[in-house]
Parts: structure tokens; C-alpha cells; sequence
């Protein structure tokens, strides 16, 4: 099967779209990634992001717009990604969209249900292409008592789990998270949590004070001196005293976090307080590991993907604090640090077709393991066809036939 997998971050960058030659499913799986993509949100529509995941300024008029905008903004990257692969849609037969989180409250308090919202609305997608989509993963977690996240885990294990080492796989995006793998690890082996801010803190300071979206490999953080007494006071931040399963994202360190930020050390230079933020986010990591991932499990190597992959000073402050470790990228695996999460969708799409159940309960804190995904259908075509090329199952097959379909 020819899958594209759609991921939009917490950074709020872009759109990463990856086209995946997949056969099988669950361990049998074998895929090879024909092309990836990184599109890049205009101006316009970022702004028109950012206001709407700000609680001050969102509105519901907005939300529902967002809601079919960024559905064309993904169905044009599914045409993007075919189109450079030289690869006619009418030969696609699968999509799996992560969506733009706009926000995430990952337990519930007060009168707020646990709950999350990505938007991108998957018929635009599936009707723009005619090609069945899979699209909001992690609903059916949080209804099975979960988080709703992380979800990469699942694919951590399938594609890197290791006969004789324990590794973690440790994204980097807006948010950071890392998926646990004992050596030779089955499914309800690994554990997986989000560590805290990833590139977020990073990148708000760098567009409020060098008007830059991102500090491209490091470069202003490798120049500032790193305040690590302002780090300890960073540190004492709520989330980080949270025991996992657990998860973040822009409603613990997005823009008002970063607002304090400025205003508590307005008297820093900017590269100092970008070298510290960047420090901030590497002490983050390596406290969570020695918390809740050292006592428990062996690790001999560490993964890094998604975009602090690419930042060097924010990897070579990972490594100093972890001298005894061997700390690389994942593209040393054969997967580029940018495109992981977007194969990664991919990756759960077809297992969602399969009927496999892909959250980890150790990681979401579900009470089971569950079928993720909602499943949207092409307008026309011959979808059924497409399905039965994803359910490799007797009894659904029999299903099929047996309702004359």
C-alpha cells in the first residue's frame, strides 16, 4: 500500500507529509519512505494559529473556520508530497493526518472534561484526494480513560525496539517526549511520557527578540552564557513534579509561559536567554530519564528526532549531561529526524485499517489498549477496494461477501 502519513506539530512550523511504500501490519510490517516534505505555514495562517490556541483571544467563529482551512492545507500536502514522488493520487491508497492540536487538557479539573482538539477536518482531506483518511488518534485513548498521548511510541517499538540494547527514542518538537524500549522489549514493555518543553520556549524567544521563527542549528544559543540558577527556577514548574504517564504541551510552556519568561529576566541578552532556554529543555530531558527512566530500565543509547535534532548546541548540551551515553540522531536508522513523526502517522493508519490496537497504556495511562483513529471515506471511488487492501482479516473479508457488498 502507498500511505501518507501528516504531521503538524506543537512548533506550529509546518506540515511534514511523508509518502510510505508499506506491506503488512504489527510485526510483520515492512515499509520503505519514498519522499518527505516540509511545508511551511505563511505568515498568515500562523498568526491566525496562534490566536486561535490563545484563550484570550480564540474564538469559536475562528475555531470552526480553522477547522476546513487546515483541512485544504493538508490535502494540498498529500499533493505535494504524490506530486514530487511522481506519484498519481488515483495510486494513493491511504492517508493518516495527525491535525493541528489548537489544545490539550490532558486530565480534568474543575468543570473541564479531559479532552483534546485537532483541527483539519478530515472529509476536506479524503474529498480533496478520494482516498480514505485516518485522522483524530487520540480520541478513542482519552475515552479509554488515556492522556491521548504520546502516540509515536507504538511506531518506537515496531521499527526500533533492539534484541540487545535499551534505547530511548527522545523527540524533539514543540514539546519533548521519549518512548522507553528495554532491550528485546515486548509491546507492554515500553513506557512513554512527554518530558516537557522541547523547540517552544526556544523558538517564542527567538521571534520575540531576534524576529527569527527558529534558532537554526543552535547558532544564538552556542553564543550566549547559559544562567543555570534560572534553570532551577524553571525547574520548579509544576509539570515537572508530575509523575507519567503524563503530557504537556502549549498550555503549560506556550506563549504566556514565555511571556513570564521575559518579563522575570527582561535585564538577559538575547543569546544568553535563548543558550538558557536551550539548556532548559536538554536539563528537562535528562531529569525526567534520571527520574522515572534510570531506576527502572537500562539505556545504552538515546534517539533524538524532530526538530531539536537539527539544533547542535541543544545535542551537545544533551550529551555533556549524559557523558556515559551514546546520544544520536535517528538518521543514522535509516529515518531523518525531521520526517519520523509523519511516518509515524503513516505507521498507525494502516495498523488502524488492520484493526490493531496501537496506543500503550504504560505510556497514555489507558486503562487498555484500544483501535485508534476515526476513519473518513472517499466521496467516490472505489473505497471498498481500498479497504479490503488494509483488512487482511478473514472475518472482515467474510463480513464483506456475506452483506452481498
Amino acid at each position: 500500500m502507498l500511505v501518507v502519513g501528516l504531521m503538524s506539530g506543537t512548533s506550529l512550523d509546518g506540515i511534514d507529509a511523508s509518502l510510505v511504500k508499506m506491506e503488512g501490519y504489527k510485526r510483520r510490517t515492512r515499509m520503505e519512505v519514498l519522499k518527505s516534505i516540509s511545508l511551511p505555514y505563511n505568515d498568515e495562517l500562523k498568526q491566525e494559529l496562534l490566536l486561535a490556541i490563545n484563550k484570550t483571544s480564540s474564538n469559536v467563529e475562528q475555531i470552526c473556520s480553522l477547522n476546513f482551512k487546515m483541512g485544504y492545507v493538508f490535502a494540498n500536502a498529500v499533493k505535494a508530497v504524490c506530486k514530487e514522488a511522481n506519484i498519481h493520487l488515483h495510486q494513493l491508497d491511504l492517508i493518516g493526518s495527525h491535525g493541528q492540536t489548537l489544545y490539550h487538557i490532558p486530565k480534568a479539573h474543575h468543570s473541564l472534561a479531559k479532552s483534546t482538539l485537532q483541527v483539519g477536518d478530515p472529509s476536506i482531506i479524503a474529498y480533496e484526494t478520494n482516498t480514505v483518511v485516518v485522522s483524530n488518534f487520540r480520541t478513542m485513548d482519552i475515552a479509554a480513560g488515556g492522556e491521548g498521548a504520546p502516540l509515536i511510541p507504538y511506531m518506537d517499538w515496531l521499527l526500533f525496539r533492539d534484541e540487545n540494547k535499551g534505547r530511548i527514542l527522545q523527540n524533539i518538537g514543540g514539546i519533548g517526549n521519549c518512548t522507553v524500549i528495554p532491550k528485546n522489549a515486548q509491546i507492554n514493555e515500553i513506557y512513554a511520557f512527554d518530558t516537557g518543553p522541547g523547540n517552544m520556549i526556544i523558538d517564542e524567544l527567538c521571534r520575540k527578540l531576534c524576529h527569527l521563527p527558529f534558532d537554526e542549528g543552535g547558532r544564538i544559543a552556542a553564543k550566549g552564557k547559559v544562567h543555570k540558577d534560572i534553570v532551577d527556577r524553571w525547574m520548579q514548574h509544576a509539570y515537572f513534579r508530575l509523575v507519567p504517564p503524563k503530557s504537556t504541551g502549549r498550555e503549560d510552556f506556550g506563549s504566556e509561559y514565555t511571556k513570564e519568561i521575559l518579563t522575570l529576566s527582561s535585564n538577559l541578552p538575547p543569546e544568553d536567554l535563548i543558550a538558557t532556554a536551550t539548556y532548559f529543555t536538554a536539563f528537562s530531558i535528562v531529569d525526567a530519564y534520571k527520574k522515572f527512566v534510570f531506576p527502572n530500565s537500562e539505556v545504552s543509547e538515546i534517539i533524538l528526532s524532530g526538530g531539536g535534532g537539527n539544533n547542535h548546541t541543544l545535542i551537545k548540551m544533551i550529551e555533556q549531561l549524559l557523558p556515559t551515553i551514546n546520544v544520536f540522531t535517528i538518521d543514522q536508522l535509516g529515518i531523518t529526524t525531521d520526517e519520523k513523526e509523519a511516518v509515524g502517522f503513516a505507521v498507525l493508519a494502516n495498523e488502524t485499517i488492520h484493526q490493531q490496537q496501537t496506543n500503550v497504556p504504560k505510556a497514555t495511562g489507558a486503562i487498555e489498549p484500544v483501535i485508534l483513529g476515526q476513519i473518513a471515506l472517499p466521496p467516490y471511488g472505489d473505497h471498498k477496494q481500498i479497504l479490503k487492501k488494509g483488512y487482511n482479516n478473514k472475518t472482515i473479508q467474510a463480513r464483506w461477501e456475506n452483506d452481498g457488498r
